[in-house]
């Protein structure tokens, strides 16, 4: 039991520890920060974020969330970049070099390097007062008091301090931007969120059938018609027009049989819904699925323009991983 406690008690200082670390670090967002966003935003090539050890991971995270963001980026590894990797930087990008310390060797050997080239640098560093700290154009300040390790000595605090600031990075960079959520979209059509992001209703509506009766159908009808065409529902036009009036649900159905002690004589005017929730044919599929979900229905009527389409149904967006 005490082992247990014991992991239980560990997990939560550490993520304690973790938690008010990043929540410090707004007290270190100043006009150094600001002026790096603005530099960022007026170069013509890309930034490089490059870092040793588990810098170099967190560097591959803040790439990939730049490129995904707006910001081309690419890696490039502190220890590779002496040793040949400098080629990929080209006088217009700009390097952010992740260190927790500021003085590791790779990094005393690149600073020079890259300001003899002219490149732009930002040090991301929890020591202000280090080599790169003091060498570089702008310091984002990743300050950490201690590791969550007992030891202070595994990197857990500072690199997760590190991607979070990257992500503030990031996300001033989108927001500059005017970075969309169909730009988004661009850069992730793939995978169930790229299709929140520009799967539309007339994409998916299409592969069901579209029941449908006019308002004097016979019962028999509508039975056939939501039977036939299996999405447990029917539309309900006006004889002449054809214009949308109601839904006749198999739920409605039932309800039906409990009010009707005679079912003779009875027409879909009787039993439909009136005015039914639809959804329009340029609606993105996600909102079909936020509408289901409110209203706890499995199916929506699709329309153009107001005139009915078709249905969408739940078994659709659950078949593109939208749930």
């Amino acid at each position: 039991m005490n082992l247990v406690n014991n992991i239980i008690q560990t997990a939560k200082k550490v993520l304690k520890d973790e938690a008010d670390a990043i929540a410090r670090l707004a007290d270190f967002i100043d006009e150094s920060f600001k002026s790096c966003v603005e530099s960022i935003l007026q170069i013509k090539g890309r930034v490089v974020v490059t870092g040793v050890g588990k810098s170099a991971n967190i560097a591959t995270k803040i790439v990939a969330t730049l490129n995904s963001t707006g910001t081309p980026a690419l890696f490039m590894h502190a220890a590779d970049a002496i040793h040949g990797d400098l080629g990929m930087i080209q006088p217009e990008d700009f390097v952010v070099c992740i260190s927790k310390s500021g003085n590791t060797p790779e990094v005393k050997v690149l600073v020079p390097l890259l300001k003899r080239k002219g490149t732009r640098l930002a040090a991301l560093v929890s020591n202000t007062d280090s080599y790169l700290a003091q060498h570089a154009d702008f310091v984002l300040n990743a300050f950490v008091e201690r590791e969550a390790c007992p030891n202070n000595l595994a990197p857990t605090t500072s690199t997760t301090a590190a991607l979070a600031l990257g992500d503030a990075l990031a996300v001033c960079l989108l927001e500059a931007r005017g970075f969309s959520s169909s730009d988004f979209a661009v850069l992730h059509p793939g995978g169930s969120l790229g299709k929140r992001l520009y799967l539309k209703v007339d994409d998916i509506y299409g592969q069901n059938e579209a029941p449908c009766v006019n308002k004097s159908a016979t019962l028999k009808e509508i039975i056939i018609e939501i039977s036939s065409k299996r999405l447990g529902a029917t539309a309900v036009v006006s004889d002449d027009s054809k214009d949308l009036i109601g839904i006749i649900t198999d739920g409605d159905l039932r309800r039906m049989l409990n009010k009707y002690d005679s079912t003779e004589g009875i027409q879909a005017l009787n039993i439909m819904t009136p005015s039914p929730l639809t959804i329009e044919t340029d609606e993105y599929a996600v909102e079909a699925l936020a509408l289901m979900q409110e209203r706890s229905i499995t199916q929506l009527i699709v329309t153009k323009s107001g005139r009915y389409k078709g249905f969408v149904h739940l078994h659709d967006l659950l078949k593109e991983g939208l749930v």
